[in-house]
C-alpha cells in the first residue's frame, strides 16, 4: 500500500469513527510509553521432563540368604547406608577360613626362604675353601644344585602365599558386600526380595532413584539443535509457573527418524527450596535463531481499526496524532515495529480508546 492509499484509508477510518482531525478537543488524561530499540529473541516452548542422573537397580554382590531388610519402598536413604544383609555369618566364617589359609601359606613361604638362605650359606662356605685340601668339587656342584632347588621352592611358596592372600582379600570383600549399601542418596522405589530368599550374585534387591540430582531431558527438533552447544543457557518453566535457567550439558548423536528430534540434556539452575519429581513435565523455551535488535512498541498502544494497526503518537505540542504502523513479531508485552515509528517517540498506552486526533493530552493514571 503506497502513501496516498494509506492516507485515504486513514481518512476513511477517521470518518467511520466520527472524528474530525481539525476539530479542537478537550484535554485528555492518558498514560504513555516510549518506542524502544531492544534485542529480539524468538523462543519456541518444547515440552521436556525432569530425569534423575542417578537411578537404577541395587543388586546383590554376593550369593546367599537374605537375613535382614532395613528399608522399604518410599524410604529415603543416604549414600553408604545399609539396606539389607546377605548371609553375614557365613561370609564371616569364609573370611576366617581364608585368613587361616593365608597365614599358613605365609609361614610356608618364610620356611622356604629360610631353607634357601641356608643353602646359599652352605655354597658360600664351600667356595671359601676352594684353595684348601678339604675342597671337594662334587660337594661344590651339589651345593649349587641345592641353591637352585631351594630358590625354586621359595618362589613356589611365595606364589602360593600370594594366591591365599588374594583369596583372603576376596573373602573380606564378600564380607563387606554382605551388607547391601546405598550407592548414592535417594529414595527406594521398588523392593525385589524378602528375608529368607536366596539370592545369586547380580540378583535385584532394590530400585533406587536420586531425586535431588536432576536434569531436564528434551527431544528437540533436529533443525533447532545446532544452536544448542554445551553451556548454552535457556529458560525453563515447570508446571508451577516459575521460571528458571538451564544450561545444555550434552546433545545426543542420534536422531529419532519418526519425530525428527534429538535428545538434549540440560542442567537446571533451580532456586533454593525448589523440589520437582522425576518425570515431571517442564517447558524448555528454545531460541529460534540468533538475537537481533528491533524497534518495539507496547501492545497497549495498538488500536485495531478497519483492519489497520494504529497508534497515537505524542507530538511536540503535547497533542496526540494518530498514525498507522506495520507490526512484526510479538516480544512479550511488546510488538516489533516494521514501519511507522522511530526510536524515542512517545505513544499513548492508556486512554487511547477515547482519544481524537490532535487532542491535547495530560499525563496521569485514570482512577
Amino acid at each position: 500500500m503506497n502513501a496516498t492509499s494509506v492516507k485515504i484509508v486513514l481518512l476513511a477510518t477517521l470518518t467511520v469513527i466520527g472524528v474530525s482531525p481539525l476539530s479542537a478537543q478537550q484535554e485528555a488524561l492518558v498514560e504513555v510509553d516510549q518506542v524502544l530499540m531492544e534485542p529480539l529473541s524468538q523462543i519456541q516452548p518444547v515440552i521436556g521432563r525432569f530425569v534423575a542422573r542417578q537411578a537404577g537397580v541395587v543388586s546383590a554382590r554376593v550369593a546367599g540368604t537374605v537375613t535382614e531388610m532395613y528399608v522399604d519402598v518410599g524410604d529415603r536413604v543416604q549414600r553408604g547406608q545399609a539396606l539389607a544383609v546377605i548371609d553375614l555369618d557365613r561370609m564371616t566364617l569364609l573370611r576366617n577360613a581364608a585368613q587361616a589359609k593365608s597365614d599358613q601359606a605365609r609361614a610356608q613361604e618364610n620356611a622356604a626362604r629360610a631353607r634357601h638362605n641356608k643353602r646359599q650359606n652352605e655354597l658360600s662356605r664351600i667356595e671359601g675353601i676352594r684353595e684348601s685340601a678339604a675342597y671337594s668339587p662334587a660337594r661344590h656342584d651339589e651345593a649349587i644344585q641345592n641353591v637352585f632347588e631351594s630358590e625354586a621352592g621359595a618362589i613356589a611358596a611365595a606364589a602360593a602365599s600370594a594366591e591365599k592372600n588374594a583369596m583372603l582379600l576376596l573373602a573380606e570383600g564378600n564380607l563387606i558386600n554382605a551388607r547391601v549399601r546405598a550407592p548414592y542418596d535417594g529414595v527406594v522405589r521398588a523392593r525385589y526380595t524378602e528375608i529368607g530368599s536366596y539370592l545369586q550374585t547380580g540378583d535385584r534387591v532394590f530400585d533406587l532413584v536420586n531425586d535431588t540430582n536432576l536434569e531436564i531431558e528434551v527431544f528437540v527438533p533436529s533443525n533447532r539443535v545446532s544452536g544448542l552447544i554445551p553451556g548454552t543457557r535457556i529458560q525453563v518453566r515447570p508446571t508451577d509457573g516459575t521460571t528458571h535457567f538451564a544450561s545444555v550439558r550434552g546433545v545426543g548423536a542420534e536422531e529419532n527418524s519418526a519425530s525428527r528430534t534429538r535428545l538434549v540434556r540440560f542442567t537446571p539452575e533451580l532456586m533454593e527450596g525448589s523440589k520437582y519429581g522425576v518425570g515431571e513435565s517442564v517447558d524448555a523455551l528454545l531460541p529460534l535463531g540468533l538475537p537481533r535488535d528491533a524497534i518495539t512498541v507496547h501492545k497497549d498502544a495498538i488500536l485495531r481499526r478497519q483492519g489497520m494497526s494504529l497508534v497515537y503518537v505524542v507530538d511536540d505540542e503535547n497533542a496526540a496524532q494518530i498514525r498507522p504502523v506495520e507490526l512484526g513479531d510479538a516480544i512479550g508485552a511488546r510488538f516489533e515495529v516494521l514501519s511507522g515509528l522511530t526510536v524515542g517517540e512517545t505513544v499513548v498506552v492508556r486512554g487511547n480508546e477515547r482519544l481524537r486526533p490532535g487532542q491535547t493530552i495530560r499525563l496521569g493514571s485514570e482512577e
